[in-house]
């Protein structure tokens, strides 16, 4: 393969530290795409207002999971299993992690690919399904990088928008989700609930952000393989977590979704973190606890969660698979 091939990795990056908390909040809330307002001059103001605002419980909430985010450790990890399986396939790439709110950050990891003289270059998202907000908003940094750079424009670069119905994701996820069935007395009975992160209903509405449909259509060819593969027949709820501010965000909420499951008198819940593909703030906190507490509240007497894929080989494999395609 003529040229020096490189794989940058897309992600949303996480405080290490709790010192990091409030920078990490501000440079979250600073991108437009995750708040869009009328009047961009008050981006930056608003952003820092918000962010000093929420960094106490934030920092409150890093410091239940260890002090810090653990995704740039098992991003890096990502990475490094991607390079080996296509190393053994006869591709010598490397694999760079650019993170859009925290370090590396994105401009970090460009920067290392101009210096290694890449000339082919695979952009991946770490999403698996596209939402402006995520994956959209790392691209579009990419853009605004690449317009004003001529060294960048030389690079032939591959953007893969989102792989939500990969055989091989699929196939993972319900490896996951079927050792974790087995943990219940009652296999059958339990309620599997992909709770995935939420977007403002209007980027869906007013934005034609496919986010939501292309998350229905993901768990629907998970309970369908999951049917095929496992014969397992369990109902499932898709919900949306992690709203933030005053804006109307996708339905149903997680929280309400499962106070109405044990209303309906479901024991046994089978959480998925169908969004996430690595261990990060919203299932290690989020989920694990706010939503444990919750569940339990409400009645569920049995909590469990499918753990994140991270780096499971068939997930990594699939990946790969993924990269060598889009090289052609």
């Amino acid at each position: 393969m003529s040229g020096r091939v490189g794989v940058l990795l897309l992600n949303l990056g996480g405080p290490e530290k709790l010192d990091d908390v409030y920078l990490f909040l501000y440079n979250l809330f600073a991108d437009p795409e995750i708040i869009r307002l009328p009047i961009p001059f008050l981006q930056k103001p608003i952003a820092s207002l918000i962010a000093a605002s929420r960094a106490p419980i934030s920092q409150e909430n890093y410091r239940l999971i260890g002090g810090g985010s653990p995704l740039r450790q098992i991003t890096e990890e990502q990475g490094e299993n991607i390079e080996n399986v296509l190393q053994r396939n006869g591709i010598e790439a490397k694999v760079y992690v650019g993170m859009r709110y925290w370090h590396p950050y994105t401009t970090e990891a460009i920067a290392k690919i101009k210096e290694d003289g890449i000339t082919r270059l695979v952009v991946l998202p770490l999403y698996p399904q596209y939402s402006i907000s995520t994956s959209g908003s790392s691209l579009k940094q990419l853009d605004d990088l690449w317009e004003n750079d001529p060294e960048l424009q030389a690079i032939e670069r591959i953007t893969i928008q989102s792989w939500y119905d990969r055989t091989g994701y699929i196939r993972a996820m319900n490896e996951l989700i079927d050792a974790k069935l087995q943990n219940f007395a009652d296999p059958e009975d339990v309620h599997i609930f992909f709770s995935a992160h939420g977007v403002p209903v209007k980027y869906v509405t007013e934005y034609n952000d496919p986010y939501q449909s292309e998350m229905e259509n993901c768990v629907d060819a998970i309970m369908k393989a999951l049917r095929r593969d496992y014969h397992r027949y369990n109902a499932h709820t898709l919900a949306y977590q992690s709203r933030v501010g005053p804006v109307e965000w996708l339905q149903p909420y997680t929280e309400e979704a499962i106070h109405n499951l044990a209303k309906r008198g479901i024991k046994d819940l089978l959480v998925v973190p169908i969004s996430f593909v690595s261990e990060h703030i919203e299932t290690l906190q989020e989920i694990d606890i706010e939503y444990r507490e919750v569940a339990e509240e409400a009645g569920i007497h049995k909590f469990d969660r499918v753990p994140a894929l991270n780096s499971h080989p068939i997930f990594i494999n699939d990946l790969a698979e993924l990269i060598m395609e889009s090289l052609g």
